[in-house]
């Protein structure tokens, strides 16, 4: 539903509306054309050994690069061998330097020739599982019987289980803050009434259980995928730890707080509303005991509620704000806030249209001042929805490739035609809203209500048979509800906006549905950054340069002197390729009996790294697969024989990065 206002107002806002229509397009281009390297699920941008590719020599270790940082245990890398048999060590390696994103696991030594398969599973910084595999071959690929089929993180029963009660809990959360909302700015004397009461306490349970039920999944969801290990203690333990953790439990704090809210907004605040419907309109307005100072303290008690609401509710949306995708990525800073303000906007717009919806058909006394009150709020909440809605997509999607050739793209298009579908709709509710504000009240009900005086006044004689005096009260309560739904139908302005407002309804489930499964799928950002196998180092780092060195030499024999040209190519971390010349003092190939290398990282005690290189011409050694596991300044020593008895070594220090 949208605002309704007086005449001149809506000339004024409908020749705005265009204006603000040019407005938001020309923002959303600028945007989509400002797109700048960020992500929310975790991607593997990078590994070490490539994907596919087939090295000469065994590696030490595996390395992974990922867009953002990621959360793993021991068990996250896995290497197997041909036949299934895991050939890693099981210990994981933090290899994380400024803004790049590394972690690796060594290898036992004397692997044999064949296919290797990796497989990884991380929690991104947005808490979703993120997982894959993929394959190395060292000497030549070979047939393996390794089959990760079905493995995906967070999937099977486990992730269905998860899903639907992430969908309840953001229907929850909606209906809680939207339902309180519109009993406390549009109506008031709702407080009271008891279909009203049975919603927002249903959506409390609803939003409890579904933390709950999350916060016990959540070590099955992101590791084993086993239903039993929701009751493992110690992956609970470790869950608290965790960032997802803290705001489930933190969330299910506030609910106690909501649930104090519950209880005085259906207890002290019903009950002054009830007074206040009872008396005559005189004695409210008047300045006796019963009069002005129960109206202030009644409006004192809304606004702190208000108050008080406002700060819980805006705690429970943080609670997604700070675990989920604006918690990460590109300008976190203003993300946050702005994915809290599109949490109350949606709430206040959707579980206020629950609650308008539930009182059009349980209640039938419900003022026209409230039905275009609500109109006015959701208004305000679309407004401020559309806002912060813009920001998000640009944020998540960064590009138009990638709004309609990713998942996450084509799902936002989506939620934007149910958006449009939906306000389309309330339009039509503020014609049925207007409608209702120029008709006066009760003129439709009138005849039905007098009519059905006389049989609410009736004496009834209660018979002395339980069973019959049972079948008399469920026929009186039969034509007690029949006579509510008379007088509620014949109203036609109220059956027309209760059918639109069905509608409305209707569309928001499933655009509820879109936005949870949009919470679980790779941003589109991340996804062409992925496809693209663009590493999220160099977004940041110095594009690779080999390193070249000279080292000059004199083993003390005949013809012992010269110099050693060293190329390490790409120079950074992980496999390089190390090619060294020998050239004479007079410039020309120097074919040696035996030239070896070594590295060494002093600082973290690793090395020397013995490399016999093969002879690949005079004068010219080669190695491939050369594997650096770690950035910082190396030292290479080169050994040079002249002939059997003559050698040295020489050395230089290097960085890697």
């Amino acid at each position: 539903m949208t605002a309704t206002a007086p005449s001149t107002a809506r000339v004024r806002a409908t020749a705005l509306l265009p204006r603000l229509a040019l407005v938001l397009a020309a923002l959303l281009a600028t945007l989509f054309s400002a797109a700048t390297p960020a992500s929310a699920h975790a991607a593997l941008t990078a590994s070490d050994p490539k994907d596919g590719a087939v090295v000469a020599t065994a590696p030490a270790q595996v390395n992974l690069s990922f867009s953002e940082q990621v959360a793993m245990g021991g068990d996250s890398i896995r290497v197997l061998d041909p036949q299934g048999k895991r050939v890693d060590t099981g210990e994981l390696r933090d290899l994380c330097s400024g803004s790049i994103i590394r972690y690796g696991t060594a290898l036992h030594t004397g692997l044999p020739n064949g296919t290797y398969t990796v497989a990884w599973q991380a929690v991104s910084a947005d808490s979703h599982p993120v997982s894959g595999a993929f394959t190395f071959s060292i000497g030549a690929p070979s047939q393996t019987s390794v089959s990760l089929a079905g493995q995906e993180a967070g999937g099977g029963p486990v992730g269905v289980v998860y899903d639907i009660a992430r969908y309840a809990a953001y229907g929850g959360f909606a209906v809680l803050v939207g339902a309180s909302a519109f009993l406390l700015l549009c109506w008031r004397r709702g407080a009271a009434e008891r279909p009203l009461q049975k919603l927002v306490v249903g959506a409390w349970v609803t939003l409890t259980v579904a933390t709950l039920a999350m916060l016990l999944l959540r070590t099955p969801y992101t590791g084993s995928g086993n239903f039993a290990d929701a009751f493992d203690l110690g992956g609970l333990r470790a869950v608290l730890e965790t960032k997802t953790g803290a705001s489930l439990v933190s969330r299910l704090l506030l609910l106690g707080a909501a649930a104090l809210f519950i209880a005085v907004l259906f207890g002290a605040y019903a009950r002054s509303q009830s007074a206040a419907a009872g008396r005559p309109k005189a004695a409210r307005s008047s300045g006796g005991p019963n009069g002005a100072d129960t109206a202030k303290d009644t409006n004192d008690l809304a606004f702190g509620l208000g108050i008080g609401g406002g700060v819980v509710a805006a705690g429970i949306a943080a609670t997604w704000a700070l675990s989920e995708h604006a918690s990460t990525g590109i300008q976190t800073g203003i993300a946050m806030p702005v994915d809290i303000l599109h949490l109350l906007a949606v709430a206040t717009w959707l579980g206020g249209l629950t609650a308008l919806l539930v009182a059009l058909h349980k209640v039938p006394g419900i003022e026209r001042e409230a039905v275009q009150r609500f109109s006015r709020v959701a208004f305000i909440s679309v407004l401020v929805l559309t806002v912060t809605g813009v920001y998000q997509s640009w944020r998540q999607v960064g590009s138009w490739s990638a709004l309609t050739g990713t998942s996450y793209g084509q799902l936002l298009l989506v939620k934007v035609g149910l958006v449009a579908v939906l306000v389309t709709i309330a339009y039509v509710s503020r014609t049925w809203t207007t409608r209702l504000a120029e008709t006066p009240a009760g003129k439709s009900a009138k005849v039905v209500s007098q009519r059905d005086v006389s049989r609410e006044t009736e004496s009834v004689t209660v018979p002395a048979d339980p069973k019959r005096a049972a079948q008399l009260a469920r026929q009186r309560a039969a034509r007690a509800n029949a006579r509510e739904k008379q007088v509620r139908d014949a109203d036609s302005d109220r059956v027309g906006l209760r059918r639109s407002v069905l509608a409305e309804a209707a569309v928001a489930v499933v655009l509820l549905a879109v936005t949870t499964i949009l919470t679980s799928t790779e941003p589109g950002r991340t996804a062409e950054l992925e496809a693209g196998g663009t590493s999220a180092d160099t977004s940041t780092a110095v594009p690779d340069r080999a390193v070249k060195i000279s080292l000059p030499f004199d083993t003390g024999g005949p013809a012992g002197k010269g110099t050693i040209r060293l190329e390490l190519d790409p120079g950074r971390v992980g496999a390089n390729a190390v090619h060294l010349w020998a050239d004479s003092p007079d410039g020309q190939p120097l074919d040696l009996p035996e030239v070896k290398v070594a590295f060494t990282l002093p600082t973290k005690d690793i090395g020397p790294l013995p490399l016999a290189p093969e002879r690949a011409a005079p004068g010219h050694w080669s190695a491939t697969g050369v594997q650096l596991p770690l950035a910082g300044e190396w030292r290479i020593d080169v050994t040079v024989r002249t002939s059997d008895i003559d050698q040295t070594t020489v050395q230089k220090n290097v960085k890697i990065g």
